[in-house]
């Protein structure tokens, strides 16, 4: 199946679901999808025969910053049996990044999102363990995201800048 066969299927079976997609080199689609029907698009995209994504190999989170107001998250998808890679981003307001979890279709979501939420603050709906991974529980904001001041002091300990 080539690439315009990909964007045909998924448009037809999930219509305005879909909202845009792009072409990078080497062939590689990145899908827009709606954040609501991310969980139904990847269950559909793991179990479909035609596309087979068996592996989530990454899950990313990006900070627009805020003039444009919104967050991303970016899918990147595999298929083992049929070689076949696949990005999918959904776009989320910066104000209230939330966003369905995908754990409960691939497994590897789990540490994947945790990161997302501990670095830039974007909540994973119906994650069964949503908290911060690599940040102390206590820790004040969000470090990645493009506004974050740090702490001056962490529990009295001066924190370099």
């Amino acid at each position: 199946m080539n690439i315009d066969e990909m964007v045909s299927r998924l448009q037809n079976q999930f219509g305005e679901k879909v909202l845009r997609w792009q072409i990078f080199p080497e062939n590689q689609l990145c899908v827009e999808v709606v954040p609501t029907a991310i969980v139904e698009i990847c269950a559909w995209l793991r179990t479909s025969p035609d596309f087979y994504f068996d592996s989530l190999s990454c899950l990313t989170g990006l900070d627009n910053g805020t003039q444009a107001a919104t967050m991303e998250v970016v899918y990147q998808l595999y298929s083992i049996p049929l070689h076949r890679f696949l990005s999918l981003k959904v776009t989320l307001p910066r104000e209230k990044p939330h966003v369905p979890s995908v754990v409960q279709v691939w497994r590897t979501a789990d540490w994947h999102e945790r990161e997302a939420y501990d670095l830039l603050g974007i909540v994973f709906e119906n994650h069964p363990d949503l908290r911060r991974i690599l940040m102390p529980e206590d820790w004040q904001g969000f470090p990645l995201r493009k506004d974050y001041q740090p702490q001056e002091f962490y529990h009295d300990i001066k924190v370099k800048s």
